[in-house]
């Protein structure tokens, strides 16, 4: 049984982490994509199981569904970001809602992303309503995969939000079609014994 040299490793470090508790912590505005194409900056006041409490400018306290959220950035980042935000209007069109159900979200593996972020391969992500963001992937947890932009900029976009990611080439490194291409295995991190063997 083959292993990627690092990824556990990673995994152990940061794959329980949230950028929702680094933004409450951080208690400085940020800039929430929110499906609806609604953009909110806001502070985060409380962060719950499902849901943030936000503290929006100019509309006050409100209690938005984490399902619901899209990306998010820094406020100060915000600026930097909306130059690289494109459309897939085919996508678009599809009028697709947030799927509640994580059986049924468009799923890309650890051993996908792991490869792809050491390699610091271009990757292209396209969201549910239609967003395209380009860039490399800087991390990634349980939740939530954070891309530099060109330039560095940093977004974290939430992984139920995700409708595809390909790379430059158009290879598809979604779960439904990886669970058969298997790419990781061709990874330089890929070592055909397990550790423990």
């Amino acid at each position: 049984m083959g292993y990627l040299e690092g990824l556990q490793e990673y995994l152990d470090q940061f794959y329980q982490l949230s950028v929702f508790d680094e933004a409450l912590n951080s208690k400085r505005p940020w800039e929430f994509h929110l499906h609806d194409h609604r953009i909110v900056t806001a502070k985060i006041l409380e962060n719950l199981k499902y849901d943030i409490r936000l503290n929006a400018e100019g509309s006050g306290e409100e209690v938005v569904p984490k399902i619901h959220v899209k990306f998010l950035c820094q406020e100060e980042m915000a600026g930097s970001v909306k130059p690289f935000l494109k459309v897939n209007k085919e996508v678009q069109q599809l009028a697709l809602k947030p799927i509640f159900s994580p059986s049924k979200r468009n799923h890309i593996k650890n051993k996908s992303l792991f490869p792809l972020m050491k390699e610091r391969q271009v990757v292209f992500l396209t969201l549910l309503e239609g967003d395209i963001m380009r860039g490399i992937i800087a991390g990634f947890t349980r939740y939530e995969i954070t891309l530099h932009l060109k330039g560095g900029t940093p977004v974290t976009v939430l992984r139920h939000s995700i409708y595809d990611m390909r790379d430059k080439k158009g290879r598809c490194f979604l779960k439904s079609f990886q669970e058969t291409h298997r790419d990781w295995e061709r990874s330089p991190l890929y070592k055909e014994t397990s550790p423990e063997a």
